[in-house]
């Protein structure tokens, strides 16, 4: 008995969709509602999945056919016996450009690796890095490519076991969703190294090789090589929190600030030589020229939208953390030990920008056209530095979270920003944006709205400072705070109201508990 399988009802104004990726081939076994196709709408990635348990005895139509909704795509064999292997015509292809792909030498077709759905409004990416090369074994989901957008870095993973047997773009390229970009020749092995002949008779000893460079132990960003370079550092003394133990940028700048990285001495030659004039070829070595990276241009291109935009303003205020701190190191043993996440300053922050946020909506809301849209929710952006640049991943409905799962989601956040892990839909939306530069040093700073949001706050670094209390000068950890705001939506008042209340929850947490 055969049973069919059709094109499900995709969702209001959907009629059609495109076979993205055929998950089982003729031959193959099934079980009730496994997976068998990936199709792509216009809106939505989906799975089809198969209606009864047995062996797929025909494919309808060919990956990147498009088809409407109820249309006929393949046969599902309910009595376990697989089909005759279907004719060439009817055997499923996978185009790209215009061919099918090769096929083996065993006869068998080679599995395309296709750039995926990368979310709304995003069409195209970049090859960031091939992190396996042709005739390597791969697994089943392995990462092959890490592709770089406008919005975010990921990865496209391997799918099917076997051996990556082409590359057909390089890094560099520029490269549409659905576009193949290399193959994988399934359930084949690597070809094992060559070994090197014996010498027929004893050969003189070679001259001792030249040691690897630190590039070729550590492979580095060019940013990260740039930056060892200018300040002559050996990257083995840097402990690297990167995909793979890499070296970040982050990484390298804290072991400067820290003082841990040790610098290289330069070999001294052993006679000295007569100076010469330097080679032509010097003056190019002073500089380095890298295009800059879809991510880079993006943020580039939405900063400056929001200064062209937004009538921004910043108003300025200082905070004393005593309480904060003496918060923290009052409770932060118990805090860590219930909940296994440290107690941090981000999540007094938060609470406090929420805390004003519901005093003065004015800065949660957002300009649309010639409407004001005020957003009764709390979804608060937390700018995080990774290695590509500046994302900022956002904390969903953070009223109702609290300190615990706050320190979590952010700590997550961070981690997976530096291992180019954050997903698209975590980096959209937002309604206020809070922006920790103080971790960097910053004393003070005016940061630049995210559109189109309306408010952004600016942390800065903490250090001791003499204010008065009560008729003296005394020295307390005082922090600056910035809001940068879109005069067009915030008033003045509104915006100073806002700080003030930041200030006064941080200077006395106990606001953030009774919510006052």
């Amino acid at each position: 008995m055969a049973e069919e399988i059709r094109i499900p009802t995709l969702g209001e104004s959907v009629t059609e969709a495109t076979i993205g990726k055929w998950l089982k081939q003729v031959g193959d076994a099934v079980t009730m509602d496994e997976p068998v196709v990936e199709l792509e709408t216009d809106k939505v990635a989906m799975e089809v999945n198969a209606p009864a348990a047995g062996v797929i005895s025909e494919l309808v139509v060919s990956e990147g056919d498009t088809v409407a909704v109820g249309a006929l795509i393949a046969m599902v064999d309910t009595d376990g016996k697989a089909a005759p292997a279907p004719k060439a015509a009817r055997a499923p292809k996978a185009e790209t450009n215009g061919g099918t792909a090769p096929a083996t030498a065993a006869g068998g077709a080679l599995v395309d690796v296709a750039v995926p759905a990368l979310g709304e409004s995003v069409t195209e990416a970049t090859i960031g890095r091939w992190l396996k090369q042709a005739g390597e074994g791969v697994a089943r989901d392995e990462p092959l490519a890490e592709l770089e957008t406008d919005k975010v870095a990921m990865e496209v993973n391997a799918p099917a076991a076997g051996v990556l047997a082409e590359l057909v773009a390089a890094e560099g390229d520029t490269v549409s969703v659905g576009a193949v970009i290399a193959r994988v020749q399934p359930g084949a092995a690597p070809a094992p190294a060559k070994q090197p002949a014996a010498p027929a008779k004893a050969a003189p000893a070679p001259a001792p090789a030249a040691a690897p460079s630190a590039e070729a132990l550590q492979p580095m960003s060019p940013a990260v090589r740039r930056i060892v370079g200018e300040y002559n550092l050996d990257p083995a003394s840097i402990a690297g929190t990167g995909k793979d133990g890499r070296l970040t940028k982050a990484d390298v700048m804290k072991a400067i600030e820290a003082g841990t990285a040790r610098t290289i001495a330069p070999a001294a030659p052993a006679t000295p030589a007569p100076a010469t004039p330097a080679a032509p070829q010097a003056a190019a070595a002073r500089e380095e020229r890298v295009p800059m990276t879809r991510l880079r241009k993006r943020i580039a291109e939405r900063l400056k939208e929001a200064q062209n935009t937004a009538a921004m303003l910043t108003t300025y205020n200082d905070v004393d953390m005593s309480a904060v701190i003496a918060a923290r190191a009052r409770y932060r043993d118990m805090f860590e030990k219930k909940h296994g996440i440290r107690l941090g300053f981000m999540s007094f922050f938060v609470k406090a920008c929420i805390l004003a946020l519901k005093e003065v909506p004015a800065v949660n809301a957002r300009i649309d056209g010639d409407d004001i849209v005020y957003q009764n929710f709390y979804d608060i952006g937390v700018a995080v530095s990774a290695p590509q640049g500046l994302v900022v991943p956002i904390v969903r409905d953070a009223e109702a979270l609290g300190f615990a799962d706050t320190e979590k989601t952010i700590a997550d956040f961070g981690r997976r920003a530096r291992d180019g892990k954050l997903k698209l839909e975590e980096l959209q939306g937002g309604t206020f944006t809070i922006s920790n530069g103080g971790i960097f040093g910053s004393l003070m700073s005016s940061p630049i709205l995210n559109p189109p949001q309306v408010g952004i706050l600016g942390m800065h670094r903490i250090e001791e400072r003499p204010v008065a209390r009560n008729g003296e000068i005394v020295l307390r950890p005082m922090m600056y705070l910035a809001l940068s705001y879109d005069h067009r939506m915030v008033d003045g008042r509104e915006a100073v109201t806002f700080l003030v209340r930041v200030k006064e929850a941080i200077e006395d947490p106990n606001r953030l508990l009774l919510d006052m």
